[in-house]
């Protein structure tokens, strides 16, 4: 047992280590070299759970939606507003997310579409927009994918401005205006109302989460 929780733990050191480097300088000009200087484990140990660079690449991705971090809601709706704000929140001290959007963007020596985390949080946006749907939340005509996938595209976006414009400082200002937008063209009336996208919102769902 004790041996299982040492290989866990080195696992998430190679991570975070590798999502620092990712975040920093791209896939093609980060090296396990590097990668290794900023974690306290072994080039064997690396290589054990990672056999190579790209295997890294494709675990910084899995490691962004393998456990959606947002506290559960009687309004699925408030759900989706609380799972972006949660990210925007995260991002500015995050280098697993930051990576991961990072390796989803490039366009070098390895394609990472495929792995896209995009793809999964569109797919987790969806499901909740459907059980909104079905609480009658969500106005009718609404298509569920078509505004889960136009939620994540409007985030990413918002993202990659807000660190153009101030290194991600402003990014909970932006999604909450992001929010403001959206919302009337998919919300009922009376769900409306109830939505909390204030710009705090992801500090004030972090802090519970932390007890």
């Amino acid at each position: 047992m004790a041996q299982q929780a040492r290989a866990v733990e080195t696992r998430r050191l190679i991570l975070q280590g590798a999502a620092v480097v990712f975040d920093e300088l791209g896939y093609d000009a980060a090296s396990i070299k590097e990668i290794l200087s900023r974690v306290p484990v072994t080039k064997g140990a690396l290589y054990f759970h990672f056999p190579s660079k790209e295997d890294l690449a494709r675990g910084v991705l899995e490691e962004q939606t393998l456990h959606p971090n947002f506290l559960p809601q009687a309004s699925k709706l408030q759900q989706v507003v609380d799972l972006a704000m949660t990210v925007a929140h995260a991002l500015p001290n995050d280098a697993m997310l930051r990576a991961g959007s990072r390796l989803a963007l490039e366009r070098g020596s390895v394609d990472f579409a495929a792995h896209s985390p995009f793809l999964a949080w569109a797919k987790v946006c969806e499901e909740l927009l459907e059980q909104a749907k079905g609480d009658g939340e969500v106005l009718p005509h609404v298509d569920c994918r078509e505004t889960a996938e136009l939620v994540v595209g409007s985030f990413t976006g918002i993202q990659a401005f807000s660190q153009v414009s101030s290194g991600l400082l402003d990014l909970e200002q932006r999604v909450s205006a992001m929010w403001r937008h959206i919302l009337p063209a998919v919300a009922v009336p009376s769900a409306l109302t109830r939505m909390d996208t204030g710009p705090d919102r992801g500090a004030r769902l972090s802090q519970i989460a932390a007890g």
